[in-house]
């Protein structure tokens, strides 16, 4: 089917002329350059440092305040600082909502840099839409939302599910084990892959859910022993995720008939897995610690260097640190005019920028193309990438959806 194909990336014509930064990042912005008003740039940082799904989100907030750190350091945004106003909502998604408001409403944010889950940026949803601010969310996410308040950094399904479904049906067979934990992005994905199953004759043996947290999956291995499924392909998140890895290795279950396909694991979670127990299963994204680039090399050893040599990168972290550098390239495009989050926002569509992962741009409907890969785990808890697009991949967050398309203008109906 035509929307399985990897699509181009498509410029949209804006940028006019090529400034190359010195480091990382390399960046073409649109028009003047000139210095804009003086004073701080007021920006929230909103990243859980504590509760359920610190353990990741807290890396989010490392690297952004990496960025953030940086620009500083190498004379601001046209001579003015960015000041961070950073807030812990704890992971939850209540908390999200009340203090994205109180750095809308009390600091006067010109954008907020934020979360981690679904959940989390729902929350935070309505808060910058009745504000008209901004929301940089760095997440991979399940599409089917096409806010003009929110710059979208992650992966949307067809960018992580249109090469993977059909790659592991080619390579371990097309009968389908599902499993998550029960919130909107577990499902939605699982959606996705439903769809792409039926179009390739490939079939869902079982479909379960289990709550955020849930650690405990004998009765689930039991399960898919008696199904044999060719794959499990999974959305388990944090604790989860480490929890039934562990006891899929306990129950001898093999990666060479068996392997379990995730959308969310990244080298956090291989970390807390441990690399012997990782070992063989795939993960597709955008971004793996171990891509070969310039500019990831630089992002690497910075990381390392401020956050301590054991530590990893991963591939939301990876969007939470060039998000900010998009948001400078997007001040820096607008000159003297007014900051303001529309005026941000509007200039940064069509951004070009050489990320860690490859070049990517911001669409017309605040998606970001990027760079798919599959990669599979080794027992040192790093990835190899088994396959990668040659070019990078447009976001449709309705691809799934026919009949509505996220533009420019907000959502339409074909």
């Amino acid at each position: 089917m035509d929307r399985r194909k990897f699509l181009k990336g498509m410029g949209l014509g804006t940028a006019a002329g090529a400034a190359a930064l010195n480091g990382f990042p390399h960046v073409w912005v649109k028009g003047s350059t000139a210095m804009a008003a003086t004073g701080d740039i007021p920006v929230g940082v909103l990243f859980s440092q504590t509760g359920a799904v610190a353990v990741v989100e807290s890396t989010l907030h490392d690297a952004c305040m990496m960025a953030i750190d940086e620009i500083n350091a190498s004379g601001g945004v046209n001579g003015r600082m960015l000041k961070p106003f950073v807030e812990d909502p704890a992971s939850d998604p209540a908390t999200f909502a009340d203090r994205a408001n109180r750095l809308v409403r009390r600091d006067k944010v010109v954008s907020v840099f934020g979360s981690y889950t679904s959940a989390s940026r729902q929350a935070v949803l309505p808060v910058v839409e009745g504000q008209n601010n901004l929301y940089w969310y760095p997440t991979l996410y399940e599409g089917r939302e096409c806010s003009r308040n929110v710059m979208y950094g992650g992966a949307v399904p067809n960018q992580q599910q249109q090469e993977l479904v059909p790659w592991l049906k080619e390579n371990f067979g097309g009968r389908f084990y599902l499993l998550g934990n029960d919130y909107v992005y577990p499902r939605e994905e699982n959606n996705v892959c439903r769809m792409i199953l039926s179009e390739i004759d490939g079939e869902v043996v079982n479909e379960e859910y289990v709550p955020l947290g849930h650690d405990s999956f004998s009765s689930i291995i039991s399960r898919i022993r008696r199904e044999q499924p060719d794959v499990i392909f999974s959305t388990l998140v944090g604790d989860s995720d480490v929890a039934f890895q562990r006891e899929y290795r306990g129950a001898g279950l093999d990666p060479e008939t068996m392997p379990v396909a995730s959308l969310t694991r990244s080298e956090v979670e291989v970390r807390a897995i441990g690399g012997d127990a990782a070992a063989g299963h795939f993960s597709s994204a955008p971004y793996f610690m171990g891509h070969e680039s310039p500019e990831n090399e630089r992002f690497v050893e910075s990381y390392l260097s401020k956050y301590g040599g054991d530590q990893v990168t991963h591939f939301v972290n990876e969007a939470a640190y060039f998000q900010v550098y998009q948001f400078k390239a997007a001040i820096e495009a607008l000159g003297d005019v007014e900051l303001t989050p529309s005026a941000i926002r509007d200039a940064a569509v069509g951004l070009t920028m050489r990320a860690p992962q490859g070049e990517i741009l911001i669409d017309g409907n605040l998606h970001t193309h990027v760079w798919p890969k599959i990669a599979q785990w080794q027992s040192d808890g790093q990835a190899q990438v088994v396959v990668q697009s040659n070019e990078r991949v447009e976001p449709e967050p309705y691809w799934a959806y026919e009949g509505q398309i996220c533009t420019p203008q907000g959502l339409e109906q074909a």
